[in-house]
């Protein structure tokens, strides 16, 4: 399973149960560069860039940046972020 198959499949699924994008006020961002990267000599270096942002009323909740995880692991995960926001 390739990135964007993950995301599409399993993540981006598993975030709207959560309520994550659904609840009023939740944002789910996606490849948010969050610094523009370190200033050295001869320019800067590559940006640091998270796969997803949560965002709750305009507050950064979380970014999460994804890696490789054994098959076992993911049939594990039920939710993230223990499903907050909660849908009401």
């Amino acid at each position: 399973m390739n990135e964007a198959e993950t995301r599409a499949e399993l993540i981006d699924p598993m975030l709207a149960r959560s309520g994550w994008g659904v609840v009023e006020g939740s944002r789910v961002l996606r490849e948010y560069q969050f610094t523009d990267g370190r200033l050295q000599v001869g320019g800067r270096t590559k940006p640091m860039i998270a796969d997803y942002l949560l965002v709750y009323r305009q507050r950064r909740v979380h970014q999460a940046s994804l890696r490789r995880l054994p098959e076992s692991a993911l049939r594990g995960a039920c939710c993230i972020g223990g499903g907050w926001p909660h849908r009401r």
